[in-house]
């Protein structure tokens, strides 16, 4: 009899410790379309900053973006990476050092790219960026499902097929992207500010919005429900690339530093977040490297295309800065990473990518 009051007490006090340790009660997941390592890790690129095909004013993108040194160029294009998540959280894909961040499925481009990523394996039948509603779930889907997170996850997006993706009609998730606008009883009227703005804004793109409406649909969303689970998808670095206007590209990776950077300070701000959120930010796949116009494109055919990357900041993810161990990660990790970061298990019908187990902090 003593020593089943003991086991049970054991059990208790290991629960108790298991609860303590996982912080992290809220994840914001965020991805920026077709940003490369190598601006991320080395700032600027040393020939297309004064390359006139790709650049309309060289001067002005040289004097804001261009240092000699590595390390103060990456730092001038993307501050928050470099002065907060390199200080306090975790950045995987830096191949200067082997650390290696690559997609599975070999196709490099889009839907199949956040499929993996969402969902944690390769469905080798998602092969095109066409409106197909996605038969696979994801883990937003998974976590939407577990009891006490129903109708507590969320997703925006600049590109017009992410309720695809998400398969909005199955899973009931709240998916704002494309050309969507806010809807409902409840909308602040910064929100149907931005509706009418949206309407008379013209995007350059006929299937992706200006990340700047994604991001303050988002941040009202966000102040008005308190997600637990928010997925924000920026979409104009791979545009403004695949148009080869290379200044926009840079300045548009500067601004969504900038948008996390607001995201990370309200966390920090506000009570139901502060402590206890995580942020785990990645991309749908790379870019080409050589010849120089591949810097444009990605896809099964353009070598480079596969090389991603992966950072983390929160509670529960130790500081380790730019991880320069070598290893190998893949896009398909991230959704269980996700999952165990909210302390779920995250299974589908088949086997998914293991969690980064050293942003768990574990």
């Amino acid at each position: 009899m003593k020593k089943t009051i003991l086991l049970v007490l054991l059990l208790s006090i290991s629960v108790v410790v298991f609860g303590q340790e996982r912080q992290t009660e809220n994840v914001f997941l965020i991805t920026l379309d077709g940003l490369r390592w190598q601006e991320l890790y080395t700032g600027i690129d040393s020939v297309l900053v004064r390359h006139e095909d790709y650049v309309r004013n060289v001067d002005q993108l040289v004097e804001d973006f261009w240092h000699d040194d590595t390390e103060i160029r990456r730092e001038l294009l993307m501050p928050f990476f470099w002065n907060t998540i390199a200080a306090e959280g975790q950045l995987y894909g830096n191949r200067v050092y082997g650390n290696h961040v690559d997609v599975s499925n070999g196709l490099n481009f889009s839907y199949p790219g956040y499929s993996e990523l969402l969902v944690g394996y390769v469905d080798e039948n998602i092969n095109s960026n066409a409106k197909e509603w996605n038969p696979n779930q994801t883990v937003l889907e998974f976590v939407n499902n577990q009891p006490g997170f129903e109708g507590k996850v969320a997703a925006f997006g600049s590109w017009d097929v992410f309720p695809y993706i998400i398969n909005s009609k199955r899973s009931g998730i709240s998916v704002n992207a494309g050309f969507s606008q806010a809807e409902g009883e409840n909308v602040s009227d910064r929100e149907v500010f931005l509706n009418e703005l949206q309407e008379q804004i013209p995007s350059p793109w006929a299937t992706v919005r200006l990340d700047a409406f994604t991001h303050h649909y988002a941040l009202e969303y966000i102040k008005r429900e308190e997600p637990t689970l928010a997925y924000i998808a920026y979409g104009e670095t791979d545009d403004f690339g695949h148009d080869g206007n290379f200044q926009n590209y840079a300045y548009s990776a500067r601004q969504t530093d900038a948008f996390i950077a607001e995201l990370w300070d309200y966390i920090q701000s506000h009570p139901s977040y502060r402590d206890k959120t995580t942020m785990v930010i990645s991309t749908d796949h790379g870019r080409g490297t050589d010849p120089i116009d591949h810097w444009r494109h990605h896809g099964s055919g353009i070598e480079g295309s596969e090389e991603m990357w992966i950072a983390a900041i929160g509670p529960d993810t130790p500081a380790l800065g730019v991880v320069k161990e070598p290893m190998q990660l893949y896009q398909k990790q991230i959704a269980k990473t996700v999952a165990r970061l909210l302390s779920l298990d995250y299974e589908n019908e088949r086997p998914v990518g293991e969690a980064v187990e050293t942003i768990l902090g574990e």
